[in-house]
């Protein structure tokens, strides 16, 4: 939200998204608390904006919306890139092919542009596997905490669901330590008869809520190791394809637009000399995200603890933390959101 502030959307995804009261974390079967966070009221005050749930189509809106139309062009299937010379080139599947100054490949975990660059390394299968589903709000009306962010964590997985688009639908995601299914896609269509039989003994308000969505869809969930270099010569990588993020931090999006907000910058401040714009680009952003990406991996072991003697002493862990540390966040997060892309310096002054 910080990013947002600094290129003037703020107002556009404060309209459109909800922010929930609380952050909740709940035991997966009897819905006993194990955190609670509060999520308004003085949040901005505290981190400098607000915390908000997005669906993802609408984040996409809300920064294409920012943009002259002229300048998205969609159903451009990159497969290829290099540097020529002083110019990066882009060659897509219908034979097309593009010049330009730089070249910034983000697209995601799968990336093209990151094989172009280091070649073709398979990513490593979690042993976890997630279902997603959307529900009108009504579907968690019976839930004491309806309209919080809420987690239930259990042995083997967890469940996270939150309202979107002004608290009219409740989107909820599930993850299972399962290797039964490997598939890349975030598109496959599965049916509610998988999800009820992974989470027949959890909480029934929560089975509930899963049975409302008119359609699942499920993917495996894939990891990769950090990255010595994201760049060479006029080309590198932004978001996912970088630093791909576990979703157990919430992060994933949140560090896209950060490396976006800094990466302008950098451009902007060395127009003449790009490598060093990008340069200063990955130096700023590159202990930042692997920070946070190797936080969501550590983060994921301590979601799906399957012993209950070890889920008692993270649990009792966590209510001490949250009375007398000074973090008092459950994820232990502060780190996350006191920072602000737009506010960051370091970068170097072109001779």
């Amino acid at each position: 939200m910080k990013a947002f502030q600094s290129f003037g959307v703020e107002d556009a995804a404060i309209a459109i998204e909800y922010q929930a009261p609380d952050q909740v974390v709940r035991s997966y079967r009897s819905s006993r608390g194990i955190a609670r966070q509060q999520r308004s009221g003085n949040i901005k005050q505290r981190y400098g904006g607000e915390f908000l749930s997005m669906h993802r189509a609408d984040l996409l809106d809300i920064v294409t919306g920012a943009l002259p139309s002229e300048s998205v062009h969609l159903d451009a299937d990159c497969v290829d890139t290099e540097t020529r010379g002083d110019v990066a080139v882009v060659r897509f599947a219908n034979g097309g092919e593009i010049e330009a100054d730089i070249v910034i490949g983000a697209d995601g975990i799968h990336s093209a542009v990151r094989d172009s660059l280091l070649g073709p390394i398979e990513p490593t299968f979690t042993g976890c596997i997630c279902w997603r589903g959307m529900a009108p709000i009504d579907a968690v009306s019976h839930m004491s905490d309806a309209l919080d962010m809420t987690a239930w964590w259990g042995p083997h997985g967890h469940v996270v669901h939150y309202p979107v688009r002004r608290g009219e639908l409740v989107n909820f995601v599930a993850h299972f330590d399962s290797d039964g299914w490997t598939g890349k896609s975030w598109n496959h269509e599965c049916d509610r008869s998988e999800l009820m039989d992974t989470y027949g003994e959890w909480n029934e308000s929560l089975l509930r809520l899963i049975e409302s969505s008119d359609r699942y869809y499920k993917w495996a969930l894939f990891d990769r190791d950090p990255l010595e270099s994201w760049g060479r010569g006029r080309v590198t990588l932004l978001g996912d394809s970088a630093h791909p993020m576990l979703p157990y931090l919430g992060q994933g999006a949140c560090m896209a637009v950060e490396d976006g907000i800094v990466l302008a910058e950098a451009v902007k401040l060395s127009p003449d000399d790009l490598k060093l714009a990008l340069a200063d680009y990955e130096r700023l952003r590159k202990p930042r995200a692997t920070r946070a990406q190797l936080g969501s991996r550590h983060r994921a072991r301590q979601i799906h603890l399957a012993s209950p003697v070890a889920r008692l002493k993270r649990d009792i862990g966590m209510k001490l933390r949250a009375r007398f540390a000074k973090d008092k966040s459950p994820n232990q997060a502060d780190w996350l959101y006191d920072y602000d892309s737009s506010a960051e310096d370091g970068y170097s002054t072109p001779d």
